[in-house]
């Protein structure tokens, strides 16, 4: 006997679909990723915080960051500064200069007189030839700015660091007291090279000074910043 299909029709109730359930992760598991955000995050506070980490950023900059901006050979002994300048500085000039891979000199000087002079004198610390080289020049401007407090003979009329001429700079306003003469000087450092700029021209008479003093300090400025300009492109 065959079973009859029911006429009426049939209801069936909906119900929406579950959500999936969320798999179930081993307790461990949730542990050791909770520790590991906390790692990344102390490690993120430890390098962030000032002096911690590193160097401060106002603290010069070590030789391993600058060893790819380091300067890599000198100028000419005399081509650092242009013939307009030196016409200016010194009329009727005559030069002398010495030079190797490391050290530049020259001198500018007018004929049949003491004064007025200008000389250039840069050093270059290779990366060739130290593995410190930013290192090294640093040490050797600590020392000339050392030197330009106790320097016999010489009596200094300003001495003071001076911003915007490389890395560092000091400008020295000083009176020869064994040739009677009143000295501008600048020595800069940029990055491994250190050059100094001097100009000197006759004392006032009686000791007095006077205009020429300052001048010849703006004088020598104008030149270092030649000399700079001609370094940044080496």
């Amino acid at each position: 006997m065959s079973l009859q299909r029911s006429i009426g029709p049939f209801h069936r109730p909906y119900s929406p679909p579950e959500p999936p359930s969320p798999e179930r992760r081993p307790k461990r598991f949730a542990l050791f990723v909770g520790a590991a955000v906390l790692a990344v995050a102390a490690v993120a506070a430890f390098l962030v915080i000032p002096g911690r980490g590193g160097k401060d950023a106002s603290v010069r900059p070590t030789p391993e960051t600058s060893r790819s901006q380091v300067v890599r050979a000198l100028p000419a002994p005399c081509g650092a500064v242009s013939k307009r300048t030196v016409d200016r500085t010194v009329p009727m000039a005559m030069r002398t200069e010495n030079a190797n891979s490391t050290l530049t000199t020259c001198t500018y000087s007018t004929t049949g007189s003491a004064f007025p002079w200008l000389r250039v004198e840069t050093h270059l610390y290779a990366s060739g030839n130290t593995a410190t080289p930013v290192r090294d020049a640093e040490n050797y401007y600590d020392t000339q700015w050392a030197q330009a407090h106790d320097t016999p003979l010489v009596r200094t009329i300003s001495l003071e660091r001076h911003r915007g001429l490389g890395d560092e700079a000091y400008r020295w306003l000083r009176a020869d007291e064994g040739r009677p003469s009143v000295v501008g000087q600048v020595t800069a450092r940029i990055r491994n090279a250190v050059f100094t700029v001097s100009y000197a021209e006759r004392a006032p008479a009686g000791g007095v000074q006077d205009g020429r003093e300052r001048a010849s300090l703006a004088k020598v400025t104008a030149v270092a910043r030649e000399v700079l300009t001609a370094l940044n492109r080496f």
